[in-house]
């Protein structure tokens, strides 16, 4: 059997096509890429799954740094990146014999993280471009007779479309949520006790080869809340285990004194509980936020719109090209305009139209005090101290892989370094998925360096085509 940790949308995703389920291209379909069309005529009665997805996705060109999550975005959404609406040019087959049996371990329902985003956040993403295979968002959404405002979605429609998603193709057979991982690590075969090589042997088919005597299997320990609430502990054992656990995770820490501190928080929820509390409101001292990224964009439009005086620290001068405001068309994100026009507009040094918040660009903090004195560095070393209500390190977050060994760095693509979505993934086999220093360990999504929903499915695409050659279930 094979297992997987984590259960958003990559292990959602992936669960979908090792159920059986079979991407063939649709017959008279066209695609607008016509290098791609003239390589699907060659073969186009051979599942996508059986297709070498190296030659396929040779030449083209996106936003992805993976050849095959370019290859099954543009096979779904053929031109979506020109403004176009040109259907997939898939079509989806339910083949029950390629099933490969697994289970999807997470700690929440279906959707991971995106249960414990605030519901109300709009997406980055274009809605369309969140939804999974062979079930469009648009039309779920039409289903709930409402509609995308600014062609982009509330994490509350994607949460409930991702559990519906589960449901809709019967894919909760596989998921256990309420689930924690505690570790997962190699062991030899022959120390498994013969009862349990037993079940393997039968729980699996031809994923298990008993003639090697010197197999490694991976013990997979963790826990899972009964229904009565208290903890039961189980171990699995499997050939092949997928890290699909995202980063939300673990939040950065700025690694400064005072960071420990009760006002000092590391998580945009910790001001929606602090305005339901009515612990900060228009007339309390300011939040200090700190950060450049949208997650510190969302926490500043949330608290301007409910009258509380910000602070805004962040490293980065406000044209530099890497922040992300820099990046997005105006027209598309109109409320992380006008946050990026605070910034430039705002600053300490004079003021802007925009009352209650001053933004403190090329800033870093240098410490908390316990009387909720918080002191700032600029870039020529001068030092300003403001007393503030609570303050929120949103400055991004790392995924959380201490059930690895030495906390998964020995997997990354600097194995001196933490894991890091951004700056330091785990390195894997671009067309496989699979883990180059750990054979049969495959890492998706963020873990992998893809960030957008829209992109992790390729990773799944191509885990799925690697473990069904392992199976020999598909054709020469």
């Amino acid at each position: 059997p094979l297992f997987f940790s984590g259960n958003g949308p990559s292990g959602i995703c992936l669960s979908y096509l090792l159920s059986g389920y079979t991407p063939y291209f649709k017959r008279q379909s066209l695609h607008p890429h016509p290098i791609l069309q003239r390589k699907i005529e060659e073969a186009p009665e051979v599942s996508v799954l059986d297709q070498d997805l190296e030659y396929l996705s040779e030449g083209l060109e996106g936003r992805s740094h993976s050849p095959v999550a370019l290859l099954f975005d543009t096979l779904q959404r053929p031109d979506t990146d020109f403004g176009g609406t040109a259907e997939s040019v898939l079509t989806w087959w339910h083949e029950p014999n390629r099933t490969i049996p697994h289970l999807v371990l997470g700690r929440n329902a279906p959707g991971g993280a995106w249960h414990s985003i605030e519901g109300s956040m709009v997406t980055l993403s274009k809605g369309e471009w969140m939804g999974l295979p062979d079930l469009p968002f648009k039309e779920w959404l039409k289903q709930k007779r409402r509609g995308l405002r600014n062609n982009r979605a509330t994490a509350k429609d994607i949460a409930q479309y991702y559990q519906h998603y589960v449901m809709k193709k019967g894919l909760q057979k596989n998921f256990r949520c309420g689930t924690l991982v505690t570790s997962v690590r190699k062991v030899s075969a022959e120390s498994i006790s013969n009862h349990t090589q037993k079940d393997l042997q039968e729980g699996s088919d031809s994923l298990w080869n008993s003639d090697e005597k010197s197999r490694e299997v991976f013990q997979v320990d963790g826990f899972f809340k009964t229904v009565e609430g208290s903890k039961e502990s189980f171990s699995i054992y499997a050939e092949n285990v997928v890290l699909a656990t995202g980063t939300y995770d673990n939040p950065t820490w700025l690694g400064v004194k005072g960071e420990n501190l009760s006002y000092v928080h590391h998580q945009l929820s910790a001001l929606e509980e602090a305005v339901k509390n009515n612990s900060v409101g228009i007339m309390s001292d300011p939040v200090l936020i700190v950060g450049a990224g949208l997650t510190a964009a969302d926490a500043i439009l949330f608290a301007h719109h409910c009258n509380i005086p910000v602070i805004h620290v962040f490293r980065r001068r406000v044209t530099d090209p890497g922040l992300i405001f820099n990046q997005l068309p105006k027209m598309m994100y109109p409320e992380y305009h006008k946050v990026h026009q605070m910034m430039k507009e705002q600053t300490a040094a004079c003021a802007g139209p925009y009352e209650r918040y001053i933004s403190l660009p090329e800033h870093h903090v240098l410490s908390f005090g316990k009387d909720k004195k918080c002191i700032f560095q600029d870039k020529n070393g001068c030092q300003k101290a403001y007393k503030i209500s609570m303050a929120l390190v949103l400055t991004g977050s790392n995924p959380n892989l201490s059930f690895l060994p030495n906390d998964g760095i020995d997997l990354a693509m600097d194995s001196d370094q933490p894991v890091s979505p951004k700056r330091n993934p785990i390195d894997v086999d671009p067309f496989t998925y699979e883990c180059t220093q750990e054979k049969g360990l495959y890492a998706l999504g963020p873990l992998a360096g893809d960030n957008f929903v829209r992109f992790v499915q390729g990773g799944a695409l191509a885990v799925a085509s690697s473990l069904l050659r392992k199976a020999n279930r598909n054709p020469p």
